[in-house]
């Protein structure tokens, strides 16, 4: 059996909150985490169209049903969400989402003679998926903000110290997230100070989310 590959042309949605225009203040490209829609999780950074910043929200390429074809039978429920990658031809999968985030980048600042600053954010697993693609230097990003989720343990740090400096590295949590326990944080940590000396570690209290007033004093 010979494994082969295909390319071929492929549409994907995202979404844009408030408007890109020479007077935009920053730009910040926010990359869901496994399991959710960009649609809804758009949502929660709606607040920051107030401080002028337009925000593009990408959707992971892979969607599926969140509960299994008997919990679904049962249940009736029809919940989907979305996957930046899995462990199942990651680097493909890699690939194709930098495509991506770049083609949506370029697609909405291509008008503009002066694009503003520039913030990725991560949340969850798409912490992984942003450092990715900035590590692929196809756009000037002036801060990473890593929110409840990890630096990949596979990047060149090398290079990631490199590129990062004199960039802001920002790591966000909330004090009751099941997923950021004390072995976690400290690997959360223990990374990001492999790419920067002084990255910035912010705490508020809740869960595993996005939380209003700490999106807005980042803005």
């Amino acid at each position: 059996m010979q494994e082969c590959t295909a390319s071929f042309s492929f549409q994907a949605r995202y979404y844009r909150l408030g408007h890109l225009t020479p007077d935009t203040r920053q730009v910040w490209i926010a990359l869901h985490g496994y399991g959710q829609l960009a649609q809804y999780f758009a949502r929660k950074l709606e607040p920051l169209t107030h401080q002028n910043i337009c925000v593009l929200v990408p959707e992971g390429l892979s969607r599926f049903y969140l509960e299994d074809v008997q919990s679904r039978s049962q249940g009736g429920s029809q919940r989907v969400g979305a996957s930046w990658m899995t462990r199942e031809n990651r680097l493909m999968d890699i690939h194709n989402y930098i495509c991506y985030l770049d083609t949506v980048f370029q697609n909405e600042t291509r008008h503009l003679e002066h694009v503003p600053p520039v913030t990725v954010l991560g949340f969850s697993q798409g912490a992984a998926t942003a450092t990715r693609w900035v590590m692929h230097q196809s756009v000037a990003v002036s801060r990473l903000i890593l929110w409840a989720g990890l630096l990949p343990h596979d990047m060149d740090f090398d290079k990631g110290r490199k590129l990062f400096a004199g960039k802001q590295v920002v790591h966000v949590h909330g004090t009751d997230d099941p997923f950021v326990t004390d072995s976690r944080f400290a690997e959360m940590k223990e990374l990001a100070h492999r790419i920067s000396d002084a990255p910035t570690v912010i705490r508020f209290e809740g869960k595993h989310e996005l939380h209003e007033a700490t999106l807005l004093s980042l803005g």
